[in-house]
């Protein structure tokens, strides 16, 4: 198994646990937001029911209120009939109706003629009791809060009593307008955090309103969307208070639940992004410092084949001033100029190399001819290029280089038989050469890192050609290297793009 292999399996394994603990936290934390929730719900149904019976009371009260007004008016009723059997002299014993009479002390009343003037007040105040004008007024408000009580003497002729309620019952009724108050304003209030709307019976009237931006309580088009929102979540709470009828309290979740809902993800999200950034500044400084093992290893790849290629080439002289054959000594003499510029290219990476405007077909004619004894007899190789030359900005010795790599990859494809077409064409400013071979071909799974280093297919091998061959186009030429198109059992296509 190759480094490659290797490092995708890991990267798989790394993966699903990195799912199972993603899903485990999502999992764990979407528990907790439900436990949450529940409990939320559990004192939300609670807080209904507190208000359901706050109503009942505020209602029962106010039941209250109702029966002693009614109480108060028999009372006045009484007062009435008292006057007149005070006024009629059939009545043996007054003592009875005196009693009545006197003891009304809380009861204001007004009694007037069949004109409407004022005859006769109790329980006023001495500045009403004592002006007319006064008592007419008092005699408007009472009339407006309750009928008039006719009281006959004789006859056709008649009394009227006005009243109004006693300053018990007046203050009674300030308790019970405060009492409604607080009990809306406390039942929103009382919610917490969790968004409240109350609403008359139209359902479009707030009454009250917490944890709800005033922008949507001001647009009635957003209001009306955020109050069905909330129908739709919770059924409203109906209460029916005396003296405002039917009234509607609409709730949802609050703001805590959904920030804790949609927590994990962003909280996810966050990590997320952190260890992408931390992987790119990794695989940047480690690219950094593969770069200057990279130069550092051709450097001394370089200064180590100096020395010999020196004595070799003495060897030769020796050689050649011996007698030894002279074909076997022109032989050795390419091996050895093979060898300088094998020592060149390694001198050159890590630097800025020339670029020398050069005839791309000679050039892979050249690297060609010198490759061509040295492959299987049962691999044919072929030039194929259009008339005329093709001028482009290249570095012989780097270029040659990368051409090399890739035969050498297409004969171990082809297990030394088949058939090598080194094709060259212009489109434009662009110059392609595309390195076509009828070899087993690379695996579609496989063609993102034919180009990494470490990647190769040989039990013997460091699987650093191809990754020269990129770095040399790219980096030092400008220009792309590719798989053009790859079929398992048919072959695969390299295409160089170079600028003109």
């Amino acid at each position: 198994m190759n480094l490659y292999s290797r490092k995708q399996r890991w990267k798989l394994v790394l993966a699903l646990l990195a799912l199972a603990i993603v899903g485990a936290s999502l999992w764990y934390s979407n528990r907790i937001v439900g436990k949450v929730r529940q409990e939320e719900r559990r004192k939300v149904e609670l807080w209904a029911e507190a208000v359901r019976n706050r109503a009942q009371l505020v209602n029962y009260t106010d039941s209250l209120f109702h029966r002693l007004r009614e109480e108060e008016r028999k009372r006045v009723e009484l007062w009435a009939d008292a006057q007149v059997h005070l006024a009629s002299d059939n009545v043996n014993d007054l003592s009875f109706y005196l009693k009545v009479v006197s003891e009304n002390t809380t009861i204001p009343v007004i009694i007037t003629d069949d004109q409407g003037r004022p005859i006769a007040s109790r329980n006023l105040g001495a500045g009403i009791e004592r002006n007319t004008d006064s008592l007419r007024l008092e005699v408007k408000r009472m009339d407006a809060l309750h009928g008039p009580i006719p009281i006959t003497l004789y006859g056709n002729h008649r009394q009227y009593l006005h009243y109004k309620d006693s300053h018990i019952v007046s203050e009674l009724q300030q308790v019970m307008d405060h009492i409604i108050r607080n009990f809306i304003s406390e039942t929103v209030m009382n919610t917490a955090a969790v968004p409240v709307i109350y609403t008359d019976s139209t359902r479009s009237r707030v009454i009250e309103h917490s944890n709800i931006d005033p922008g949507v309580v001001a647009d009635s088009a957003l209001l009306r969307a955020r109050i069905e929102a909330m129908a739709q979540a919770n059924p409203p709470i109906e209460v029916s208070l005396a003296g405002r009828g039917r009234n509607y309290i609409f709730y949802e979740e609050s703001r805590v639940i959904t920030q804790l809902r949609y927590f994990p993800y962003v909280q996810l999200i966050i990590i997320g992004l952190f260890l992408l950034v931390s992987y790119a500044l990794f695989s940047l400084f480690r690219n950094a410092e593969q770069n200057q093992v990279w130069v550092g290893m051709a450097k001394e790849t370089a200064h180590q084949l100096g020395t010999p290629l020196s004595s070799l080439m003495a060897w030769m002289e020796l050689l050649q001033a011996s007698g030894t054959d002279p074909a076997a000594v022109g032989e050795m003499r390419k091996d050895v100029q093979r060898l300088e510029m094998i020592t060149e290219r390694f001198s050159k990476i890590g630097s800025a190399p020339e670029l020398v405007p050069e005839d791309l077909g000679r050039a892979l004619r050249e690297t060609v001819q010198y490759l061509r004894p040295r492959m299987p007899g049962r691999v044919q190789i072929e030039v194929q290029q259009p008339a005329g030359p093709i001028t482009v900005p290249l570095n012989r010795a780097l270029f040659s280089w990368v051409l090399e790599n890739l035969v050498r990859n297409a004969v171990d494809a082809m297990e030394g038989e088949g058939r090598i077409t080194i094709t060259t064409g212009q489109e434009g400013s662009d110059v392609h050469v595309d390195v076509a071979d009828t070899g087993k071909g690379i695996p579609g799974s496989k063609l993102k890192t034919v180009f990494r280093p470490g990647y190769t297919t040989k039990k013997r091998g460091w699987g650093l050609g191809l990754s020269l061959t990129k770095r040399i186009i790219e980096s030092y030429h400008k220009g792309k290297i590719f798989v053009k198109k790859s079929v398992p059992g048919k072959g695969t296509t390299f295409r160089i793009t170079l600028r003109g």
